[in-house]
């Protein structure tokens, strides 16, 4: 009898523990700055989306053993450039633009962005993306609910397509100088050795055209490729184009040509002048002798007091 009460007290324990583990852990709470999706995760339960815990909530209970996927709540950005100290945790990245005129431009910019945070777009966004993985830059595969590394593999693998596939779409069309006032001076030194010339717009006018043209693009591309609205807000700055460097040598190099250009022909004009000058100032000497005399005594030294001009003895004896 006791051996029997014994293996009961023991089985209840054992049942009792994961019990109370279960019931401690199903109180769940959200920070300012996230939301959370909420999966049935019990011994007798599903997978499905059991509820939504809004963002800055108190404790609340979610069941024994569910599953808590915290996502951002509040406005995100995703930086593309090529200063590590500005870069995601994805690294140091630019997108390579082939402009249409055959040069690589290195495009960086920043995407703005909020995730939808209505009840029903998240337990679709959650069913879509938060049950898989990605994988992150350490090759860790991690959930778009990992934190910040989870959201950034997510969203590298699953956003950033779209995104490149719109800066090609709209850059692609533009020739390099359109956008990089610099690359008109390879252009016209091209064209005038071929006695052409080319005229050059306005950089940020064109930019400005490229950042519209790439936001209605992803408004469009964007919930078409990832099956909802699940991103409002979505706005994308273009930060920088840059050339590759081989080009950005060429340009260098042509800028400091046309200074040494612009520096002797500088020079030339000087001189013309100086030499317009002198011949206008001979001339009036030859029609007045006089005034090439006083000419000569204004420029001797001060203290002079004997002066014999056309005399080959005369002796100039400084004051004392």
């Amino acid at each position: 009898m006791r051996i029997t009460l014994s293996v009961i007290l023991v089985l209840a324990a054992l049942l009792a523990i994961p019990t109370v583990i279960g019931a401690i852990g199903g109180l769940e709470s959200t920070e300012g700055g996230e939301i959370a999706v909420v999966r049935d995760g019990g011994w007798f339960d599903d997978n499905q989306v059991r509820q939504v815990i809004d963002p800055g909530s108190g404790l609340t209970w979610t069941g024994m053993w569910s599953s808590v996927h915290p996502y951002p709540a509040q406005q995100r950005f995703y930086t593309i450039t090529a200063d590590a100290k500005r870069a995601t945790t994805l690294g140091v990245d630019v997108v390579t633009v082939p402009s249409s005129d055959g040069v690589n431009l290195g495009i960086e910019g920043t995407l703005y962005f909020t995730l939808n945070l209505d009840h029903d777009t998240l337990k679709r966004f959650d069913d879509k993306y938060g049950t898989r993985t990605y994988r992150a830059q350490n090759d860790e595969s991690l959930a778009a609910w990992d934190g910040d590394d989870g959201w950034s593999a997510f969203f590298g693998q699953a956003v950033r397509p779209v995104v490149d596939n719109a800066l090609r779409g709209q850059l692609g069309n533009m020739r390099c100088a359109e956008l990089v006032p610099s690359c008109s001076l390879l252009a016209n030194t091209a064209l005038k050795d071929q006695g052409g010339d080319i005229k050059t717009q306005g950089s940020n006018t064109n930019i400005t055209r490229v950042q519209n043209a790439v936001n209605a693009t992803l408004a469009r591309d964007l919930p078409e490729a990832l099956g909802g609205e699940f991103f409002t807000g979505l706005r994308f700055t273009l930060a920088k184009v840059t050339l590759p460097a081989e080009v950005q040598q060429a340009v260098d190099r042509s800028l400091a040509a046309n200074a040494a250009v612009s520096e002797a022909q500088a020079r030339v004009a000087q001189a013309k002048a100086e030499s317009a000058a002198n011949q206008a100032r001979q001339e009036g000497y030859d029609k007045c002798p006089a005034c090439a005399e006083i000419d000569k005594l204004k420029s001797l030294p001060q203290g002079i007091t004997v002066y014999a001009p056309g005399n080959p003895q005369s002796i100039v004896v400084p004051a004392r």
